[in-house]
């Protein structure tokens, strides 16, 4: 018995011995292998002449952008507009120059204990406001023409649960996102459907469309390919008619007395909701604004270049409209001038993803701010692995969406929610740390910049010179 145990160790033994040798002999072929093929490679690099060597792409890539070369073949492939869905990827002037004070002897910080009220109200001359818990709303994201319906149903969940409020877009009104959302602002677009008097009474808010950040006003056809037979019916479209959001409000006209008589009709029929406005920012902002405050509105809504949506041409994205940054110094300038803070609501959107953005916006004269790509980031967290990496992230959020019917929706909101709260509680810890107990406490006297443009902008000082800050 003891002979048969020492052969079957030996055997064992060499078993190890063997397998100990096969792997150490891969890993010596395994470094050859590769040491060989690197070597081919960087001699290659450093020998071919330029036209033949591939050092060549990565040159034209530092020179034009893997952006531009990607789309150039889209281009190319399609021989007609392309759509980048969620912005632009160029850098405008942002926040990130500005910064805020610490309150410690001068001014003392608040109390750890107290919590600061975010609490806002929107049109706060309506008959009846909108309140909401949070300066930060879910903005318009259109189902059918962006997002699936259970994306939409997400996050007005979340908003909910997060005590915000979110907006329809420019698709076609769900009832399902209405039995979500504890508050629910309408999108009064340009196109014909969602417009009857029983939807219009069911919102908590009515934001008249006339163009966002990434798309200005441009008109554009909804293609049959691009929607399904639902939604079709949900928008009141027949059998072959084509879906038309117009440039222009087709009953709105150059004297704007009928964009008045709108404002007045939406009000009387919603029984007072607040009724805005959302428009681009460009060169002629304070016109724009000027037609607004004319017509009697309760709240204007600004978007940066930054913005983002599904379906909008490179162009437009990257080439159009004012930043964000500029966008809101300028329309807050136009508010003090006119005296209307406390009048008519200020909300702002377009690339605002951090409570420190949110924070310096509402300082520089914003009364709330609009979330969109950052609330989907948010909102889907994890469950963008489910599309990857053979497939986009988006995916599972967009209408058509190969992945949208694996989107867990409850997830979905909690993970908004959850999101929310802690942008609430760090914009709580930075009104503490300017000894203050409000949100509506913040101004630009909270504020400095960190270069001298910055600081002309905001009409901030800067913040390496002694007298601007004492």
């Amino acid at each position: 018995m003891a002979k048969k145990n020492d052969d079957l160790l030996n055997k064992i033994a060499l078993g190890s011995a063997l397998g100990a040798a096969g792997a150490l002999g891969v890993l010596w072929l395994g470094r050859k292998l590769i040491k060989k093929g690197t070597n081919y490679f960087l001699k290659t690099l450093m020998t071919d002449p330029y036209v033949e060597n591939l050092w060549e792409f990565l040159s034209v890539a530092r020179k034009y952008g893997l952006q531009t070369i990607v789309e150039t073949n889209l281009r190319t492939e399609a021989g007609s507009i392309i759509h980048r869905p969620l912005g632009s990827p160029k850098k405008f002037p942002n926040l990130q120059g500005v910064m805020f004070n610490f309150a410690q002897l001068n001014t003392f910080p608040t109390d750890e204990g107290i919590i600061p009220d975010t609490s806002v109200i929107i049109g706060p001359c309506a008959q009846k406001p909108l309140e909401i818990k949070i300066p930060v709303l879910i903005t318009a994201m259109a189902y059918g023409l962006s997002l699936s319906e259970k994306a939409k149903i997400a996050l007005a969940k979340g908003s909910s649960l997060a005590g915000t409020a979110t907006n329809t877009g420019e698709g076609p009104f769900l009832e399902s996102e209405r039995k979500a959302a504890d508050k629910l602002i309408l999108q009064y677009g340009r196109g014909k459907w969602s417009k009857e008097p029983e939807v219009l009474k069911k919102a908590d808010m009515i934001e008249i469309y006339f163009g966002q950040g990434a798309s200005g006003g441009v008109g554009h056809y909804i293609d049959d390919k691009e929607i399904d037979w639902l939604v079709r019916k949900r928008m009141g479209l027949k059998r072959g008619e084509k879906g038309v959001v117009h440039a222009a409000f087709p009953n709105i006209s150059n004297d704007y007395k009928s964009l008045k008589d709108l404002v007045l009709e939406l009000r009387t029929i919603t029984g007072g909701v607040p009724i805005g406005a959302k428009i681009a920012a460009g060169k002629y902002l304070e016109k724009d604004l000027e037609i607004l405050i004319e017509a009697g509105v309760d709240f204007v809504t600004v978007a940066g270049a930054e913005a983002g949506t599904k379906n909008t041409p490179p162009i437009l994205e990257d080439e159009f409209g004012l930043p964000l940054f500029w966008a809101l110094c300028r329309t807050a300038a136009f508010f003090e001038k006119n005296k209307l803070k406390g009048k008519v609501s200020l909300l702002i959107s377009g690339g605002l993803t951090t409570p420190g953005d949110f924070l310096k916006a509402i300082a520089l004269g914003a009364d709330a701010v609009y979330i969109g790509s950052i609330a989907l980031f948010a909102m889907a967290h994890t469950q963008v692995l489910k599309p990857m990496p053979w497939e986009p992230p988006p995916e599972v959020v967009f209408f058509k969406g190969k992945y949208q019917h694996k989107l867990n929706v409850e997830e979905g909101a909690k993970n908004l929610a959850k999101f929310l709260k802690s942008c609430q509680e760090e914009m709580q810890e930075g009104i503490r740390a300017l000894g203050k107990t409000s949100i509506k406490e913040l101004s630009k006297k909270d504020l400095f910049a960190l270069d001298p443009l910055t600081a002309e902008t905001a009409g901030i000082p800067l913040g390496n010179k002694e007298n601007q800050c004492g």
